[in-house]
């Protein structure tokens, strides 16, 4: 466990010392929100009824951002396979590295939600249906990202590709995700959006490894 904690604090540390990645995410979150209302107008009821579809696509796109440098960095400057000798195995690191991706983009966005939930004018049972969404469903986002990432680490302009991967796995969190804030179905959703994060937590660290291991041999 010290070893894993070890990488954790690694990853947090290397983002941190850019300084801006973490508030690009959120400006960006924040920013592809804001500009709903000038679309669509300033009804209130219409925006309440596209807010959690705006709210989500927001999130997947925001973690979208941070993608490159999940692997990329490491990769290029020869970290990467280091890594794989290490004694911790490579599926145990990817998912430390998984876990402070989650850490450095998905947490931010949702202690930035407020924000967005006043400007598209959601009450206040729906805001906290959104924030316990956005919990359960952002670590099965993160998971596919380290998927993506994993497979595209050693093509060029991979970052340009991974998304392309990482939205067909990305569309039923995305539903589950936009239906867990609505009053009517937020229970079941949210034990999908559970249920999906679980499974892509714990087998996306083997899919990763399998695919870096492939990619450097």
């Amino acid at each position: 466990m010290k070893a894993f904690s070890a990488i954790i604090g690694r990853e947090l540390a290397l983002a941190l010392r850019g300084g801006g990645d973490v508030l690009t995410l959120v400006l960006f979150f924040i920013i592809t929100g804001a500009i709903v209302p000038f679309a669509v107008g300033p009804d209130k009821a219409l925006l309440a009824t596209i807010a959690p579809g705006i709210i989500w696509i927001a999130a997947f796109l925001a973690m979208l951002l941070g993608l490159d440098r999940l692997f990329r960095p490491d990769h290029e400057d020869g970290t990467l396979i280091l890594l794989r000798h290490a004694e911790l195995p490579l599926s145990a690191i990817i998912a430390a590295k998984v876990i402070a991706h989650w850490l450095l983009t998905a947490l931010p966005l949702i202690l930035a939600s407020p924000i967005l939930a006043v400007l598209l004018a959601m009450d206040f049972s729906a805001f906290w249906r959104m924030v316990l969404s956005l919990l359960l469903g952002t670590p099965a986002l993160a998971a596919f990202g380290a998927i993506g990432a994993a497979v595209t680490v050693a093509i060029r302009r991979g970052g340009l590709i991974a998304p392309i991967l990482i939205a067909p796995l990305s569309v039923p969190v995305l539903i589950f995700g936009t239906g867990a804030i609505s009053a009517t179905q937020s229970s079941a959703a949210l034990l999908f959006l559970a249920a999906l994060s679980l499974m892509a937590v714990a087998l996306a660290p083997f899919a990763a490894a399998l695919a870096i291991s492939s990619a450097e041999d």
